[in-house]
């Protein structure tokens, strides 16, 4: 199977077509030579250069997860945890009020939480970083802490303290 990327905006019923556009954007000027899989939820963009659906099924979700080499995600935990527990470092696009993406900014908040404390996301909070975090991916994602030996019980650890912290 052809290398590819997947995008996942999640099931959030705003819009988030600021990263589609995007993604859509740096396969037409080939910034990105892959195959794109994007789900792309409520958004009113269709993309013109990727495969999409609105939803996936969560066995097909999984699916590309698993085969992707890069996963871009939303910055809701349970779409950026999936590709963590694959051994994968996603890059993560936190949903922002200010562009009607989400009710506030939590999803920023968070992320800056979970790469700080644990280090194992590439965290794009602009999306014209994008591109850069998508060329030099094998370099940023290279040495982050997935897949090392018991690291999903530390990751749960550490990942419920941040929780806890910022909802507690």
């Amino acid at each position: 199977m052809e290398q590819m990327i997947f995008v996942t905006v999640g099931t959030h019923e705003q819009q988030f077509d600021r990263l589609i556009k995007e993604v859509d954007r740096l396969r037409e000027n080939g910034c990105i030579e892959e195959e794109v899989a994007a789900q792309i939820g409520f958004g009113t963009y269709e993309p013109k250069r990727c495969q999409w659906k609105r939803l996936f099924p969560y066995q097909q979700m999984c699916e590309y997860v698993e085969t992707a080499r890069i996963v871009i995600t939303h910055g809701g935990p349970s779409s950026f945890l999936a590709p963590l527990q694959m051994g994968k470092v996603p890059i993560v696009v936190p949903r922002q009020k200010q562009f009607g993406e989400h009710v506030n900014d939590h999803q920023a908040e968070f992320c800056r939480a979970v790469k700080s404390r644990l280090g194992n996301i590439i965290l794009v909070e602009n999306v014209e970083e994008l591109q850069k975090s998508i060329e030099n991916y094998d370099r940023l994602s290279h040495g982050m802490s997935i897949g090392r030996k018991s690291n999903s019980n530390t990751f749960n650890e550490e990942f419920m303290k941040i929780v806890a912290e910022m909802f507690g």
